[in-house]
C-alpha cells in the first residue's frame, strides 16, 4: 500500500471533494471512518480494502496532525475548501497571533487584511516558529505579520481554535496586522 499516497487521498476528500467519492460531511466536517476507507479502496481497485490499521499507521506515522478522529468520524483540522462552510467552535484567542506570508502578497494585505482566498478561513499561528514554518510554503524568506487578535476579538471579529496552535478566522481587517518581521 502506498500510504503517503492515500494520506493525500483523504485529506483531499476531506479538505476539498468528497463528493468525487459519494461521500457527504457533516456540518463539522465529519464522515464516517468506514465509509470513507470502503470510498478511497473501492475509487482506487485495490487488491484489498483499507482498513483501521491502515488509518492507524498513515496517523502514527505521518509528519502532522492533520485530523482528528471523535465517535467512529474523521475530519481535517482545517484547510477546507468545499462549498459547506465547516463549523467550528468559537474562542477567545491569545492577545497576538502571527501568519507567515510571501512577499509577493504583502502589499494587498496591508491593503485589504487578510482573506481566506481559496480556502474557508484564514489560518493563523500562536507563534511566530509556527508561522514562519507555513510562510516557507509560499517563500523561502516569507513576512511574519503579527495580528492584534485580542483586540479584533474584542471589536467583534471571531475566532476558532484548532489543534496544533492553529487558529482559524473569517477575515482579518488591516487595522489589526503589523509587519513584524522578515525571515
Amino acid at each position: 500500500m502506498d500510504y503517503k499516497n492515500i494520506s493525500r487521498t483523504i485529506s483531499y476528500i476531506l479538505r476539498h471533494h468528497p463528493e468525487e467519492y459519494n461521500l457527504k460531511l457533516d456540518e463539522s466536517g465529519y464522515v464516517d471512518i468506514d465509509l470513507l476507507l470502503k470510498a478511497i479502496s473501492d475509487k482506487n481497485n485495490y487488491n484489498r480494502q483499507l482498513t483501521r490499521e491502515d488509518l492507524n499507521h498513515i496517523i502514527e506515522t505521518a509528519d502532522q496532525d492533520r485530523w482528528e478522529i471523535k465517535d467512529n468520524k474523521i475530519r481535517a483540522y482545517c484547510g477546507h475548501s468545499l462549498k459547506q462552510e465547516i463549523k467550528h467552535e468559537e474562542d477567545e484567542p491569545p492577545k497576538f497571533l502571527y501568519h507567515g506570508t510571501g512577499h509577493s502578497n504583502i502589499n494587498t494585505i496591508l491593503k485589504e487584511g487578510l482573506l481566506p482566498m481559496q480556502r474557508q478561513y484564514v489560518h493563523l499561528s500562536e507563534t511566530e516558529d509556527l508561522a514562519t514554518i507555513v510562510g516557507k510554503r509560499k517563500d523561502k524568506h516569507p513576512i511574519i505579520l503579527m495580528i492584534d487578535s485580542k483586540k479584533a476579538y474584542a471589536d467583534g471579529i471571531k475566532f476558532y481554535h484548532e489543534k496544533n496552535n492553529i487558529w482559524l478566522s473569517k477575515k482579518i481587517p488591516n487595522k489589526y496586522i503589523k509587519l513584524y518581521k522578515e525571515s
